[in-house]
């Protein structure tokens, strides 16, 4: 019982040192982590997948640098199914930080999918398949003014086109032509998008948030304000494994490559805990003893 008192003794650098250890060499050596896809996420899939060829996906990139390890998989594979699924989609911020990270995610899932396609059918072709809209401050504008028209709140896109001049826009005028709108936020901007224009035009809504907010969305998701949710990098790593075994798609999935890392740091932080409680007992239960 001696090797337990040494251990809960351990100098707290070398402590740092193996979790280190554990972190760093699942990402370094990444392999997919298969994952139980839960009902929140089930539900999210199924509103887009149900999105009728008349309706499009809109996508909400709200997060940024900080967040972006645990939403920016969310948005890739929210993507990938509405490309492989020919969903139309329109993408917007409502701040100007995330575009440079949505046209990133934008750009990654178009080359994926124009690098395998033979014409331009199956090809993912800008202004027909999918717009990217930008950004148009203040928040409240959006919120609000897509129930009116799209176009005429973004009469411009990112890249300096006139909105209604694209295909894709033609037949898409307000909230009553989008299918599902998606908030991808490390912040509260899903719950704007749920107080205002869901509330006032009735555009159903999902949301993927950060972990550590998880209790401030799930009860608007419990009372079906939220279509469905995706929450953290376990919920990212969910749309993955579903978009992956429903449709056949393998590009690498980087919330489920993380995944490792994150359960080796967990097991590691637990297995420090015990050890460390044992030994106190065990010197707790001596020193009575001699006592």
């Amino acid at each position: 019982m001696k090797i337990f008192e040494h251990l809960s003794r351990l100098d707290r650098r070398i402590v740092y040192l193996v979790l280190a250890a554990v972190v760093i060499v699942p990402l370094v050596i990444p392999s997919v982590q298969k994952v139980r896809v839960m009902t929140p996420v089930t539900k999210l899939y199924n509103a887009v997948d149900a999105i009728p060829s008349d309706r499009i996906l809109m996508l909400d990139f709200d997060y940024d640098p900080q967040t972006m390890p645990e939403i920016e998989p969310m948005g890739v594979a929210l993507l990938r199914h509405a490309f492989q699924r020919r969903i139309k989609v329109a993408v917007l911020s409502l701040y100007v930080q995330p575009l440079g990270l949505a046209k990133k995610a934008l750009d990654q899932v178009t080359e994926e999918f124009n690098g395998r396609s033979v014409s331009a059918a199956d090809s993912i072709i800008y202004g027909r398949d999918y717009v990217f809209l930008g950004w148009q401050p203040p928040p409240i504008v959006p919120l609000l003014g897509m129930g009116i028209s799209i176009t005429n709140v973004y009469t411009r896109d990112y890249y300096g086109y006139r909105t209604d001049s694209l295909p894709i826009m033609r037949k898409v005028k307000n909230f009553n032509d989008v299918g599902i709108l998606v908030s991808l936020s490390g912040a509260s901007a899903p719950l704007w998008w749920v107080a205002y224009s869901q509330t006032r035009f009735g555009v159903a809504v999902g949301a993927g948030i950060t972990a550590v907010s998880a209790s401030e969305f799930y009860q608007y998701y419990q009372t079906g304000q939220f279509s469905g949710l995706m929450i953290g990098m376990k919920g990212a790593a969910e749309y993955e494994e579903i978009v992956e075994t429903r449709l056949q798609l393998k590009d690498r999935r980087k919330a489920s490559e993380a995944l490792g890392a994150l359960t080796t740091a967990h097991l590691t932080m637990i297995a420090f805990i015990m050890i460390g409680n044992i030994g106190y007992f065990i010197r707790r239960r001596r020193e009575g003893r001699h006592s």
